[in-house]
């Protein structure tokens, strides 16, 4: 707007002298062109007023919503000078924005008995307990983080503030308060736990009996096939409890893993040894890929654990094929990291495509199996991915309908990509 009285002002100016001082077209002119420039001037500053309206407009509605936000908001530039904290955040740490907002965050805040959680969140190697952290490098970067005092669970996402050119001008993090999902989790797993082994004693016993009932030689044909049936039907019934009970433990942080030094191309054969029987039972060649310098792959492992996730892997690669179909298991190591993959290949019904992102869900069985009623509880492949993630490893598959699937495992040689403590990969 000043811009507009100036060059009115200045029109006007012209006016006079050119009436003084120039006579016919050149007086017009002038005037004319400085009119015009006026009007111009005076249609951009309006638009510049506009558009900074609207930005405060935009910005005190920004602020209001991050204000409001359940979730704590932190955000600090690159010199690690804190520059905005919602009130969801002062509440969370329990610390007043005055006392960071512009002071720099450094690691000798987790000394201070205010600013501890704080250094904890923003540092999370300062914390008491790591539950699970996403790959390094990779935005937005999520860790869960689990504190004592107090009781608190916290997942943090960590995102990076960019501006026009794509340069990086500061972080973000968003705190959530998992504490109450934690504890919902924590009370379902009891549950399912007590329940668990409430059912297992009594079922222990029934299979007791019957195969008891089964080694009796004056049994009928009739009553063979019926306790047959009962043994089979119990099976399955440990089996999902077996499941279930596993599937408490890892969600709790407790299933346990002793560590040691093994050949993973042993391990392989006796795991494909172990489910030989059932292969047999389905009609199933199994065929395994050795390395062909016949070098031992030393891996850390759990063979316990490692061996219950392969064993679901090849369970499935078995049950999920057809007659006379096929499973080949391949290993070798890999040239660019250090990894030894092991793939697991069948030539089964496959894995619909849109059933492929829930493939490791809990309780994921697939449309195509599910009318079939194959055998399954639908928590084998979570278990596996939990197992094999604990061990500092990674899965994913790959399958065509109605040709097959591949299954591709992989796991660390160094021992130190072995995450130190046991973490809790559940579903995102």
């Amino acid at each position: 707007m000043t811009g507009f009285w100036f060059f009115l002002f200045a029109g006007i100016f012209s006016l006079v002298i050119g009436l003084r001082y120039f006579y016919g077209i050149w007086f017009w002119v002038n005037f004319v062109i400085v009119l015009i420039s006026g009007v111009f001037i005076f249609r951009a500053g309006h638009r510049a007023a506009r558009e900074s309206r609207l930005a405060a407009f935009g910005y005190r509605r920004l602020q209001s919503i991050v204000s409001n936000l359940s979730d704590g908001i932190v955000s600090y530039d690159n010199n690690m000078e804190i520059t905005e904290m919602n009130a969801a955040a002062e509440q969370i740490f329990n610390i007043e924005k005055e006392l960071v907002i512009g002071k720099r965050i450094s690691p000798e805040w987790g000394g201070d008995p205010k600013l501890k959680m704080i250094a904890q969140v923003i540092f999370p190697s300062l914390a008491p307990t790591v539950i699970k952290r996403s790959d390094p490098g990779v935005y937005p970067q999520v860790v869960d983080i689990s504190f004592v005092e107090p009781d608190i669970d916290l997942r943090v996402s960590t995102d990076r503030i960019t501006g026009e050119k794509g340069e990086v001008l500061g972080f973000v993090k968003v705190v959530h308060d998992r504490t109450r999902e934690i504890k919902l989790l924590r009370s379902k797993s009891e549950f399912i736990t007590v329940a668990a082994h409430q059912l297992r004693t009594p079922l222990t016993a029934v299979r007791w009996a019957l195969e008891n009932i089964s080694s009796v030689k004056e049994l009928d044909s009739a009553t063979k096939e019926l306790v047959s049936t009962g043994l089979s039907a119990s099976g399955k019934l440990m089996k999902i409890i077996e499941d279930l009970l596993n599937t408490s433990k890892i969600e709790e942080g407790r299933f346990g893993y002793e560590f040691r030094d093994m050949d993973i191309v042993a391990f392989l054969e006796e795991a494909l040894s172990g489910v030989q029987a059932i292969a047999k039972e389905y009609g199933v060649n199994l065929y395994f890929d050795r390395p062909a310098n016949g070098v031992p792959i030393i891996v850390r492992m759990d063979p316990s654990r490692l061996g219950m996730a392969f064993s679901n892997l090849l369970d499935n690669a078995v049950k999920y094929n057809v007659k006379n179909g096929s499973v080949t298991v391949k290993i070798e190591r890999m040239t660019d990291r250090p990894y030894v993959e092991v793939s697991i290949t069948d030539t089964g019904v496959g894995i619909p495509a849109e059933d492929m992102p829930k493939l490791f869900s809990k309780f994921y069985r697939g449309a195509n199996v599910t009318r079939d009623e194959t055998d399954g509880t639908g928590l084998g492949l979570y278990i596996a991915k939990n197992i094999i993630f604990r061990h500092g490893g990674g899965i994913q598959a790959e399958s065509v309908l109605n040709r097959g699937t591949t299954v591709h495992v992989f796991l660390p040689t160094d021992p130190k990509l072995i995450p130190p403590k046991e973490i809790i990969y559940g579903e995102e």
